[in-house]
């Protein structure tokens, strides 16, 4: 069973590892090879094993990963739903089915809530994000319109994904954020400078997405071509030409590690993360029962001083080749 950790100093404790449910409706892979009785299967076994911090959002699917959710429990009888920690997020309009900008308007927050807590068929949701930030609207408007639900009992606590500084400051002072969402891995160490120290100034928790360099970390990998049409990694800059070969050496390092110790290079990678301090709690995504075993077991797995040192030579930002995103995603990543 995976131990605990706490997000925030309001109270908020979940598994120190996550599980996140986004592969199971969108992303990565065809349709065609979601399963979704294996995707049950996993969030069942995840919560057998203890790792209850279950990550979704309306935009996966739209909808459908929320309401996956929703079935899983269901089938798991009235008491799992105190058992885990249900994290969602809004701040996209959607529209035929499709994300088609963002929308953080204090109505939309409303409405968009009220949307997940149905799908979810529940009378809460323990973590509520701003899943990105919206220029048109002041911070301060929306974590408004978020403390508002809080008050009501309908969410529990409160965080922001990819925020930047200013953001979260002033987001903060409107009402307590537990935890910010954000990409970070051995593989994108763009929070370092700044991020994190402010984190740690205000007491916020980190969730890292991400966490295994969106597979590269685990060496399963193909060059972006192979990989078919709808599946993320097909634009990934880091998997495309030169970027791959490149990162490809990098990512040798956690191999050989992994080798070393006995252990399968998923787990070098999450538990360089749980070394970095007992607020991080990262969320890698699978929707298979053998990987998510794979992941939780890298809270078995210690690394010394020395060994934590070597992988963030050997994968530091200049080692690792191409941005995380294309043009059009970063537009969306407040820094």
């Amino acid at each position: 069973m995976l131990n605990t950790r706490t997000l925030g100093t309001q109270g908020l404790t979940v598994s120190e590892i996550g599980l996140g449910l986004m592969g199971m409706s969108q992303a990565y892979g065809t349709a065609e090879e979601r399963d979704e009785r294996e995707s049950i299967a996993t969030i069942h076994r995840a919560v057998e094993l203890g790792c209850t911090f279950l990550d979704t959002a309306e935009v996966y699917g739209p909808y459908v990963n929320e309401e996956l959710l929703a079935r899983a429990l269901g089938e798991l009888g009235s008491a799992a739903r105190d058992r885990v920690v249900v994290a969602t997020k809004f701040g996209f309009r959607i529209e035929n089915g499709a994300m088609a900008g963002l929308d953080s308007r204090p109505e939309h927050v409303r409405e968009a809530v009220e949307g997940s807590l149905r799908r979810l068929a529940t009378d809460r949701i323990d973590l509520l994000y701003q899943h990105r930030v919206d220029p048109a609207v002041p911070i301060e408007d929306v974590v408004g319109a978020m403390a508002d639900l809080v008050r009501e009992g309908k969410v529990r606590f409160l965080g922001l994904s990819e925020a930047g500084e200013q953001t979260i400051r002033r987001a903060h002072a409107v009402h307590p954020i537990s935890a910010l969402q954000s990409e970070y891995s051995l593989w994108e160490r763009n929070l370092e400078p700044r991020i994190i120290p402010l984190l740690r100034e205000l007491g916020i928790g980190l969730v890292p997405f991400a966490p295994l360099g969106r597979g590269f970390l685990t060496g399963a990998v193909k060059r972006a071509e192979e990989y078919p049409e709808g599946d993320f990694r097909r634009g990934d800059p880091r998997y495309q030409g030169e970027n791959f070969d490149a990162n490809a050496r990098a990512a040798s390092a956690v191999r050989d590690m992994a080798a070393s110790k006995g252990a399968a290079p998923g787990q070098i990678a999450l538990a360089w993360l749980l070394h970095r301090g007992d607020d991080v709690v990262p969320i890698p995504g699978t929707k298979r029962r053998r990987y998510l075993e794979e992941n939780v077991g890298a809270a078995e797995v210690s690394l010394t001083p020395d060994e934590m040192a070597a992988l963030d030579a050997a994968l530091a930002p200049d080692k690792v080749s191409g941005p995380r995103y294309n043009e059009r995603q970063m537009s969306t990543v407040d820094r």
